[in-house]
């Protein structure tokens, strides 16, 4: 049996990956493809922790009091779900022929803990966090949504959920410069950009076509 094609989505908080994960999902099951959606943090173990450092219901002790895990350690969670993630769940789909969707995936660990570690974009931050991801799978295909940080602000504020410790403006707009050079950070990866500032078809109709590009050269 032919794998399956393994495609990731990236992006700001507020750029449209998990909506687009889900649309692209289901135009590839239309026309009788098999396809998978998943997430990082997955809903694996370590990922379900991660989640809870997220939402500020997990926290470390601190100088004043309780606050979330250093950017390393954060880092090494990250890094250990993804590998549970791929041992777990994407290599099995992959194998069966099952076109795999990640709404994220490491690019994440690389935009999210450099950025937060207060170095931005510092190459010896970025070459460690690299490092311990490197045995983890490449994608066939990153798709990364551009929006504008104010649209992307703007779409987070109307969604319902808790405040998660990533939700901050002036730490997006440093991811928004990070997906805008993403392609510098993975020179060997076949990364395609996407206008994420425009409606949920039009998006959905690019996506789909980067994917169909992608399938044609197998």
């Amino acid at each position: 049996m032919i794998e399956g094609h393994f495609i990731v989505l990236e992006g700001i908080d507020g750029s449209g990956t998990t909506t687009q994960t889900g649309r692209l999902a289901d135009a590839l099951r239309s026309r009788g493809l098999p396809a998978h959606t998943t997430r990082e943090p997955s809903d694996g173990p370590i990922g379900m922790l991660i989640r809870q450092v997220l939402t500020g219901r997990l926290v470390v002790p601190g100088s004043t009091g309780g606050r979330a895990p250093s950017w390393s350690t954060m880092a090494c969670l990250f890094a250990a779900d993804r590998l549970d993630h791929l041992e777990a769940e994407i290599h099995p789909n992959l194998r069966d022929g099952v076109t795999v969707i990640s709404d994220r995936y490491d690019a994440s660990s690389v935009a999210y803990q450099s950025i937060s570690s207060g170095l931005e974009l510092d190459a010896s931050v970025i070459d460690w966090i690299r490092t311990v991801n490197s045995r983890a799978r490449r994608p066939d295909l990153t798709l990364v949504l551009d929006v504008p940080v104010a649209e992307a602000n703007r779409r987070r504020r109307q969604r319902q959920g808790r405040v998660e410790i990533y939700d901050d403006d002036e730490l997006q707009a440093a991811l928004a410069r990070f997906y805008t050079d993403i392609d510098a950070f993975f020179p060997t990866d076949r990364i395609v950009h996407i206008d994420a500032n425009r409606s949920v078809d039009e998006v959905a109709a690019d996506v789909l076509r980067a994917v169909e590009d992608l399938r044609r050269l197998g």
